[in-house]
């Protein structure tokens, strides 16, 4: 659509025009397209929007600096577990919605976490394109909140890889004990990839 994007600390800068490109892609085009390719492989999807049942209750980070980027407050499970329940994979664009209605974009990994928090789910994983966080060209296969905020720190962790990290860390809680970042371009496997742990059970050779 022409939008031209700038990305501070990882985060995509949200005016009112990236805004709306944001919702039409992501909720409408790669939504669709995620949900039709779920189906093709067997499965049952429904394409939602955070803003849909209000599924994404959103508030900004920060306005000036960021723009319509928003952090999820509260997610409405109920509605997640209905769709489950019905035997459908919820498949949901993050565009979250505020008290006022105002949308807001939000990091797909920061709503992926929220949702993985307040659902209480076991496991939770990030898939993008590349084989995971990867130091001096190779890959790091455990770490825990120390040695992740060490590594932002020292610039190791930069980029979009920053907000996937953070979101790891976040969203460990409850019966949620490992985050894996994967590739999406190899066959999942569950050793994969790098783990994000709770300091308890990081290995000693992740360092």
């Amino acid at each position: 659509m022409a939008v031209e994007s700038q990305f501070v600390d990882g985060l995509r800068k949200t005016t009112a025009g990236v805004l709306t490109a944001a919702e039409a892609a992501l909720s409408g085009q790669i939504n669709k397209q995620l949900v039709r390719s779920l189906y093709r492989v067997g499965g049952k999807a429904v394409g939602l929007s955070g803003s849909d049942g209000h599924l994404l209750k959103t508030i900004p980070i920060d306005t000036d600096k960021l723009g319509f980027v928003g952090a999820v407050e509260s997610v409405n499970v109920d509605l997640l577990f209905n769709v489950a329940k019905a035997g459908y994979i919820p498949v949901i664009a993050p565009i979250g919605m505020d008290a006022n209605y105002q949308s807001y974009n939000i990091n797909a990994d920061t709503a992926a976490a929220a949702v993985a928090k307040a659902s209480k789910a076991e496991e939770l994983v990030f898939v993008t394109d590349v084989d995971g966080v990867q130091k001096d060209g190779k890959v790091i296969e455990e770490m825990d909140e120390v040695l992740a905020k060490r590594y932002i720190e020292e610039g190791v962790i930069y980029g979009g890889m920053v907000p996937k990290v953070n979101a790891c860390l976040d969203s460990l809680s409850g019966a949620l004990t490992k985050a894996r970042i994967v590739s999406g371009k190899k066959a999942y496997h569950p050793s994969a990839g790098t783990a994000i742990v709770k300091p308890s059970n990081v290995l000693t050779s992740g360092a």
